[in-house]
């Protein structure tokens, strides 16, 4: 077991660095650094596009997953592009379904998405299911978190401004007080660029480790 944690700390450490790393990077960049206006509580309001910091988790851990090595990235990558993409589809189609209030056109288009990904899965092994649904999964999580913009009239378009949020009528519309409040093609765009930085995560915590993991001596009386 000590020789297992030894061979585990590098690693451990690495991911650690860059977890830290990470958050206190994607949050600053939301609330502090690219915003658009000042919410009056020592936070800014994140501008359409933000980073999402459980995204990168997602898709970094989807690597460790796949393998971690460069056809993990690959597949990783692809999956997340596919999965979002997916998303993106449904958060554009099914409110031509079905609006507000009715959440049947929303299930029914993610039943068809989640039919075609699956059968797709016969053009080969690069084709991660999982790492699709992960990323399909993200994204419309993200779309119902910031207001379901698209389905909900206004929903990631209301309370996305300080103007909007210091006015009576419409302070206070849309997630979380309307400070997350998102469109759609933004959610996709914030949630495929996290989701790729997490790949980038992955590899590099991978690489990093391998540089500062000590050489395995060979034992002598095996060498002879």
């Amino acid at each position: 077991m000590i020789s297992r944690l030894k061979a585990t700390a590098p690693l451990a450490l690495v991911i650690a660095v860059l977890a830290v790393l990470w958050v206190e990077f994607s949050l600053n960049f939301t609330f502090h650094w690219v915003t658009s206006g000042d919410l009056g509580n020592g936070l800014s309001l994140p501008a359409s596009f933000h980073l999402i910091v459980p995204a990168a988790f997602l898709s970094w851990g989807l690597f460790f997953a796949a393998g971690a090595d460069n056809s993990a990235f690959q597949k990783v990558v692809a999956a997340s592009m596919i999965g979002s993409l997916g998303a993106l589809f449904v958060m554009a189609l099914s409110p031509k379904v079905a609006d507000l209030p009715d959440f049947w056109g929303i299930a029914l288009v993610v039943g068809v998405a989640a039919l075609v990904v699956v059968l797709l899965s016969v053009v080969g092994e690069w084709y991660y299911v999982p790492g699709i649904f992960g990323a399909f999964a993200a994204t419309i999580f993200w779309w119902i978190a910031t207001g379901l913009d698209n389905w909900a009239p206004d929903g990631g378009g209301v309370g996305n401004s300080i103007e909007a949020l210091g006015d009576p009528a419409t302070a206070g519309a849309g997630a979380f007080g309307g400070v997350l409040s998102t469109p759609f093609v933004w959610v996709w765009v914030d949630i495929l660029v996290t989701l790729l930085i997490g790949c980038a995560l992955g590899m590099l915590s991978v690489k990093l480790a391998g540089m500062i993991t000590p050489a395995v001596k060979p034992d002598k009386e095996h060498a002879r």
